[in-house]
């Protein structure tokens, strides 16, 4: 089984410690490719994933599975103890809600103002600085409301830890290349963050 990536990537970085709260890292070969270098846009590569996407889970049967959620989910149904997705239906139903908040909201906001600021990939794309800057905002005022948030939950949703969180700490490690910070009067955000990028995952 293998996992195509680009470690410092958002969307690898979920499903890496997605993985390590489950203690499943070492069942997968982790393949590195350079997206800046369009390692991910070869032939090859679009006969596993036609969207050119990473990360890319490869059964050994040859299946592919991309999308970082749906890998977490495979590998929830696989091993369902720990659950990150939830265990009841209401749990598995709010968790589901905030993580999609999370990764509409301000995970691709985050990624879109980058995109579209940054240059990174102006090879493959045409940059539109205004967007950018208006995903810039989105992602800032979800930050903002995270914050209100989680006065009232330990967690992103509730009181558990579950890929809701994950998504979450990876955007707002991501957030820096765009310089949007945690403001030290967001004190739900950093009490939150504190925990939870204190885990040994975090540093998968």
């Amino acid at each position: 089984m293998k996992i195509y990536e680009q470690k410092i990537a958002p969307n690898a970085r979920r499903v890496r410690v997605f993985l390590a709260e489950k203690g499943l890292l070492d069942q997968a070969e982790f393949v590195e490719l350079d997206l800046q270098k369009g390692e991910n846009r070869t032939a090859e590569f679009r006969g596993k994933n036609m969207l050119a996407k990473i990360p890319v889970l490869e059964l050994d049967d040859g299946t592919h599975i991309s999308e970082s959620v749906a890998i977490c989910r495979y590998f929830e149904a696989l091993h369902p103890e720990n659950p990150l997705m939830g265990s009841t239906p209401l749990e598995q139903a709010e968790i589901e809600m905030w993580q999609r908040r999370c990764e509409i909201y301000f995970m691709n906001l985050v990624g879109m103002a980058f995109q579209h600021t940054s240059g990174f990939f102006a090879d493959r794309m045409t940059p539109i600085k205004e967007w950018g800057e208006e995903c810039y905002k989105g992602a800032s005022k979800f930050m903002h409301m995270l914050d209100k948030h989680l006065a009232d939950s330990e967690y992103v949703a509730g009181d558990s830890y579950s890929i809701a969180d994950i998504t979450a700490m990876c955007t707002v490690d991501f957030s820096r290349v765009v310089q949007l910070r945690r403001g030290e009067e967001q004190v739900n955000l950093n009490r939150w963050y504190e925990a939870v990028s204190g885990r040994a995952s975090a540093k998968a």
